[in-house]
């Protein structure tokens, strides 16, 4: 498995790699912000917090560090509620000293800036994503962001599963190493994927199949059981022959980008591919490798619901009068399976949750899992945005061992991909 790649054979930062060189840091301070009364600040800082010991080790070895990261998605365009100077403010106060903030993400401007900074000073950038040649990767643009600096120090994780300008392109130019985040992200991922603790439990949730189904296609070949929920789950059951009415369903004619990819028949392999392989419950119980809900939250629309029920999906499901259904949430039968899993578990990995959870009427099932990881004596991982942010809404925030912030990036490399990010930053054998 390529993504699993040792975290000994990164490139860590060194005193001497950064001692009084001008230091490119590239993190991800992809942060949502709040506006009250005209001031707009950072709702959750919990990226930028996992960078300070990265900061802090760069300045007291007294690097002029410059700051790249993107915020939100504005299309290589200049839009002003993207601007990363609220996230420079913040990190000023964290870091209890000023941070000097750029309005460009590159070019002479910044270079200008750059000249100006004293050893052990901070400058962030603009929005690298401002630029278009960020993620077009365009040397161009990788070269402008390179002449800023001596070296170059990626802590940001959840980027690195893109090939950019400032996460793969600029390292043609500058030496790399890896912050001391990102090295513990690898880290943590790689011991679930080659020496976890038994049994080891994957929960797999959220809306989308397709940027999950190369991790579950491994986590199943790795975890003793993969528990799935969500609109994810969706696929799974229509493989299994049951109807899924009108709930969210990703597959084949919906996205071009997977090039015809279905990803009900992907589910359906998945199934195939595991039926033989089983877990054994309070040590007699067999269950499947891949379990999905045998029990769901159906209701007629999600935003404002005038009908709902559970709907028992263990004998078929054909009989419904009603076709307009909802899946939104798991049911009662299968929170307490899952729950009865979880307890057993001594690693478990948990990125997306169960159904809409955004809605009080559909939260039971998240909530219900949140709780059963939360309180498990196992080793626990979690990482996704939507994951982070019902931990947040349980109130659950601190129950956690690992707590990533890094979706797409944890999900790939379980997925068994060598991140465009992480590449650059290995060592030569």
């Amino acid at each position: 498995m390529n993504g699993g790649q040792s975290p000994l054979t990164l490139k860590k930062v060194t005193a001497d790699f950064v001692r009084h060189k001008k230091v490119l840091l590239k993190v991800d301070y992809n942060v949502p912000l709040k506006t009250d009364a005209g001031r707009t600040t950072v709702a959750d800082d919990s990226r930028i917090k996992i960078t300070l010991p990265t900061l802090q080790f760069l300045i007291k070895n007294q690097a002029k560090i410059i700051i790249t990261s993107h915020l939100g998605r504005p299309k290589g365009e200049v839009v002003a509620k993207y601007r990363t100077k609220p996230v420079a403010q913040h990190l000023a106060t964290l870091l209890k000293k000023p941070v000097v903030s750029v309005a460009v993400p590159a070019g002479p401007q910044a270079e200008k800036a750059v000249s100006q900074l004293q050893p052990g000073e901070v400058l962030m950038l603009e929005n690298s994503r401002f630029d278009p040649g960020e993620r077009t990767n365009d040397p161009a643009f990788a070269k402008q962001l390179a002449r800023l600096a001596d070296v170059y120090v990626n802590d940001g994780f959840a980027s690195a599963h893109r090939a950019h300008a400032s996460v793969a392109g600029v390292t043609r130019y500058l030496p790399a190493a890896a912050g001391f985040a990102l090295i513990d992200e690898v880290t943590q991922l790689s011991t679930i994927m080659h020496q976890p603790a038994r049994p080891f439990v994957a929960v797999i949730g959220g809306a989308k199949i397709s940027d999950k189904v190369e991790a579950i296609a491994n986590l199943s070949q790795v975890a003793d059981v993969v528990l799935v929920g969500g609109g994810v789950a969706n696929n799974f059951l229509k493989a299994d022959g049951l109807e899924v009415y009108r709930s969210y369903l990703e597959d084949a004619p919906a996205d071009e980008k997977k090039e015809g990819v279905s990803f009900v028949s992907v589910a359906q392999h998945l199934i195939h591919n595991t039926k033989t392989e089983k877990m054994m419950l309070y040590g007699y119980i067999p269950l499947p490798k891949i379990i999905y809900p045998s029990d769901v939250i159906a209701a007629d629309d999600s935003q404002h619901p005038k009908e709902k029920k559970v709907i028992n999906l263990a004998n078929g499901n054909n009989h419904e009068k009603n076709r307009q259904w909802m899946f939104l949430d798991i049911g009662p039968k299968t929170i307490q399976l899952y729950q009865d899993i979880l307890k057993q578990a001594k690693t478990i990995f948990w990125n997306g949750p169960m159904g809409v959870f955004e809605q009080p009427l559909f939260a039971k099932g998240t909530q219900a899992i949140a709780k059963a990881v939360a309180t498990s004596r196992a080793k626990t991982v979690i990482g996704g945005g939507d994951t982070l942010r019902a931990i947040h809404a349980f109130k659950l925030d601190r129950h956690f061992d690992v707590v990533s912030a890094a979706g797409g990036a944890a999900l790939e490399f379980l997925g068994g991909k060598m991140l465009p990010g992480i590449k650059p930053l290995l060592k030569k054998p």
